[in-house]
């Protein structure tokens, strides 16, 4: 599941709801589908036979006598995992930032690779009807958004393809049995926490995300996709730093305080959670600070420091002061109840998480009697929200600081029939088993690089009637869903979920049954 910077971690998580730089990436694919393409005429280039000048579009006769420079004409086929248009060269995949399915673009390779290449469009030949101009103004920059680019109801069907098409590559499975995406009515102003690093521009104090593959600081003040309240608390914020003069972080003389600005939303309350992470002890002026975000923001009920003094890339550091206010921010999705810290993972899109943990309670089939055990448990969301309907549940983290929080979040909701185990998934479950107790539900929510291989041994080991695997990345989803497959399970169907509307990323839920138990 696409998630936040400082999520407890199961292994070595997955940077972030969400890098902050805000999502994650992944290598390109390699492409194995030809071209569907008319044969280019001859031409030659000294050096490089059947090869035309590199100021001209027809390209090399092969794949693998394509240089960075030249130019090419290329059909885009579809969407790849990272918002590319993908398309294909004699053979050999090509991946055209901006490129959308159906185009036919004229592009100039700037990567070669043995397995693909990368190139920039130069000129569209053929314009996709789903092209449209993005409504930010910094899209091309920021890189927080891949498919802005894109009409929403296009990426919706780009995203159901990228689900098809990974289950295709890495299971061989041509009818794959999936359910319509669930999209958003709305797909903007979803996103309820921000974290922005601060920095200049000149004289003036901007707040925002590093450009792609740079330390340029892009000022992205009324993201559109940052729920309003949180843009009007940063921007406030902002205008009160300067007005105090309150010296702002320099990442390359490592010398000022406040390095990063985060605001968190309560969905249910509209409290806003602000903590000013700082690259030292003390953030000056704090009092007169508290005493000016108090006067201007009232629906800030929490002003916290974190200090981070370390070149660690995760966002937050180890220790946490609240300056005034409460200490933590109420939530809740469905019934469950969460009591958040300025430090606490919860999910992004409060909205589309819900229907996520529908699927996810459909797809565990629970009557009452059920052992569930959530494997990457983390704070124990899905735990809880599977609870009700289970005779227990048993949650496994790694990190001693998630299992607090779910066991405080099961207490504050009242839920006594969820346990969270600090440790391995893959040690524990088969403790467990070898005890007598063997789950009926096993429940994966696992990082973007997806389950390790002994847990999915354990879980052959375990033969839980049913498997639900919660995804945020649809290759590793389909390689591991093709070990479980071929250790006795059964694909019975597939669920995706758009949790980020305007990113490449789709939320995956698939539900497998022991094959012998399906009646």
């Amino acid at each position: 599941m696409m998630q936040d910077v400082n999520k407890p971690q199961q292994r070595k998580r997955k940077p972030n709801s969400a890098p902050d730089k805000r999502y994650t990436t992944a290598a390109p694919t390699v492409e194995t589908k030809p071209a569907q393409r008319s044969k280019p005429q001859a031409a030659h280039r000294p050096g490089n036979k059947g090869q035309k000048p590199s100021g001209s579009f027809g390209g090399p006769s092969s794949a693998e006598d394509v240089r960075v420079g030249d130019r090419i004409i290329v059909t885009i086929k579809r969407i790849g995992i990272n918002g590319e248009g993908v398309g294909y060269y004699r053979r050999k995949a090509v991946f055209v930032k901006g490129a959308l399915p159906d185009e036919v673009v004229k592009a100039k390779i700037t990567k070669v690779e043995p397995g693909y290449l990368n190139a920039d469009i130069i000129e569209l030949e053929k314009r996709s009807p789903d092209r449209r101009k993005p409504p930010c103004p910094v899209y091309e920059t920021c890189g927080g958004c891949q498919l802005q680019h894109m009409t929403y109801e296009a990426q919706l069907r780009a995203k159901e393809e990228l689900v098809r098409e990974s289950f295709q590559r890495y299971t061989g499975l041509h009818e794959l049995p999936m359910r319509p995406i669930l999209g958003m009515s709305d797909p903007w102003g979803y996103r309820n926490k921000a974290q922005l690093q601060t920095g200049r521009e000149g004289e003036k104090m901007i707040t925002g995300l590093y450009a792609a593959g740079s330390h340029r600081l892009v000022d992205i003040s009324g993201c559109a996709v940052h729920h309003p309240l949180v843009n009007q608390v940063i921007d406030q914020v902002k205008a009160i730093l300067s007005e105090l003069q309150i010296p702002i972080y320099d990442e390359r003389t490592r010398e000022g305080a406040v390095r990063t600005v985060v605001a968190r939303v309560g969905q249910a309350s509209g409290n806003v959670q602000l903590t000013l992470i700082t690259a030292t002890d003390r953030l000056p002026d704090s009092r007169r600070l508290v005493q000016r975000i108090r006067e201007t923001l009232p629906m800030v009920t929490t002003i916290a420091q974190n200090i981070h003094k370390g070149k660690s890339p995760l966002v937050f550091g180890e220790k946490t002061v609240v300056l005034w206010g409460q200490e933590r921010l109420e939530e809740t999705l469905g019934d469950v109840h969460f009591s958040l810290s300025p430090r606490a993972f919860f999910q992004l899109n409060p909205e589309q998480t819900v229907k996520l943990y529908n699927a996810v309670q459909e797809a565990a089939s629970l009557s009452g009697s059920e052992l569930v055990v959530d494997a990457y448990c983390g704070t124990g969301t899905i735990g809880l929200w599977l609870a009700p309907y289970a005779r227990e549940v048993r949650g496994i983290e790694i990190i001693p600081e998630a299992v607090q929080d779910a066991r405080d979040n099961a207490r504050a909701s009242g839920i006594e029939n969820a346990r969270f185990f600090e440790g391995r998934a893959e040690q524990l479950l088969p403790e467990w088993v070898k005890r007598g107790i063997r789950p009926d539900v096993v429940v994966v929510d696992p990082p973007r690089t997806g389950c390790e291989r002994p847990l999915l041994q354990a879980l052959l080991q375990a033969r839980p009637a049913r498997l639900v695997y919660v995804s945020c990345n649809p290759a590793t989803l389909s390689k591991d869903c093709q070990v479980l497959l071929s250790g006795g399970y059964r694909l019975e169907w597939v669920q995706p979920v758009d949790m980020f509307p305007h990113t490449a990323h789709v939320e995956v839920t698939v539900r497998l049954e022991r094959k012998d138990t399906v009646q």
